[in-house]
């Protein structure tokens, strides 16, 4: 641990001299009901359905207009890599028999197999599909068709959606780096590698994510070295693929002091649908050490288009080590849910909704079941339709 604040006192010395200069800091704006975590009505809206998992058997269907819940056959509970269809209609999921990878519509019909030899599948675009082998390679593929376009992803873990740029890590020293690199200049003949750094890829600072259309990469680093708290806090920075230099887009460090956002393993930040938006969780720092000097987390969400921050203050939750709550927007960015366990009751992981311009908490069902080991909700989507 000591070898990480040494690193984080190098990168926070570093950093400021090859990033964008932050504008002035904008304070973060309250928005704090006061009534805590509300039982849901009769009716709640935006509706759609929710999928998690009630139990460890199966993918669930939580219908939020009919405040019913039930197992869907032939499917395992997925983490993240369940993706959500541009469209919010289609999901993929993995069959329990085969592992093949299909997708289906969120009450589980209209299932259509799409690849027997994948270990993920994600929409690339709204007609193509990124299909990434069990040993690591990845190509494009129109859906029903047979034409695959095969990438060069050595080292990426992440790809553009709708385009060629992905992030790397890579192996440099005693360290992994980042970097944001162009594939169509990969091995190219006579021609110079497009390549971004992103410094270093650290636990608990190395939270990133892709916006829905492509436009911008968005991904967590630290700031400036705070010698009192020996330790740097995390802040978010954007960059568009092909630009210069990252532009920082926050600074918590002037509202809180050192901060942690998001968690140890990378967790992505959520991207509103619209592509305008991020909703992350914020942890103030207490100490040099982000895995056990922390506080409370809470909701955030940053405005690229204003730039404002807003704070979401009715729900806390320290059940964030080593990664905080999955955040998932609604189909129309009004709403995010997550599962959590709130304090004071007795009724363990529920799947709680958060309506992003009041700020008001919603308890939508109760049993989130943590069965891949956090009661995270898997997507939020429309019905068929």
């Amino acid at each position: 641990m000591r070898f990480l604040h040494l690193l984080l006192f190098a990168v926070g010395l570093a950093w400021p001299a090859r990033f964008s200069e932050l504008p002035p800091p904008r304070p973060v704006v309250q928005v704090c009901p006061g009534v805590g975590v509300a039982p849901r009505g009769p009716q709640f809206s935006p509706g759609g359905i929710i999928l998690t998992s009630f139990d460890r058997s199966a993918i669930w269907v939580y219908n939020i207009d009919r405040n019913t819940r039930y197992p869907l056959p032939e499917t395992r509970p997925c983490g993240s890599n369940c993706r959500l269809a541009p469209d919010a209609r289609w999901v993929t999921y993995v069959d329990p028999q085969t592992a093949a990878i299909g997708k289906m519509r969120l009450d589980g019909t209209q299932r259509t197999a799409l690849s027997n030899y994948a270990s993920d599948i994600q929409w690339w675009s709204p007609d193509t599909f990124l299909i990434w082998t069990p040993g690591h390679s990845a190509y494009l593929q129109p859906e029903g068709s047979q034409t695959r376009d095969y990438l060069d992803v050595t080292g990426i873990v992440s790809l553009q959606p709708g385009g060629r740029w992905g992030l790397e890590i890579r192996h440099e020293g005693d360290h992994f780096a980042r970097a944001l690199v162009n594939l169509e200049t990969r091995g190219l003949q006579g021609v110079a590698e497009e390549r971004i750094p992103l410094g270093l890829d650290l636990p608990f600072f190395n939270a990133a994510a892709w916006s829905p259309d492509g436009s911008l990469f968005a991904f967590v680093a630290p700031g400036p070295f705070d010698s009192r708290m020996g330790t740097a806090g995390g802040e978010i920075f954007t960059i568009a693929p092909g630009s210069a230099v990252p532009v920082q887009t926050t600074d918590l460090q002037a509202v809180y002091g050192p901060v942690r956002v998001n968690g140890r393993s990378g967790t992505e930040l959520s991207w509103s649908p619209d592509s305008t938006r991020i909703a992350f969780w914020v942890i103030a720092l207490t100490g040099p050490n982000p895995e056990t000097d922390t506080g409370s987390a809470l909701i955030h969400i940053l405005d690229l288009v204003t730039g404002d921050v807003r704070a979401f203050c009715d729900f806390a939750t320290a059940d964030h080590t080593p990664d905080p709550p999955r955040l998932l927007w609604s189909p129309d960015g009004t709403h995010l849910a997550f599962g959590a366990n709130v304090p004071g009751d007795e009724k363990g992981y529920l799947l709680l909704a958060l309506n992003t311009e009041t700020g008001a908490f919603t308890e939508l069902s109760e049993g989130i079941f943590p069965a891949l080991g956090h009661a995270n909700p898997i997507a939020w989507g429309l019905p068929p339709g």
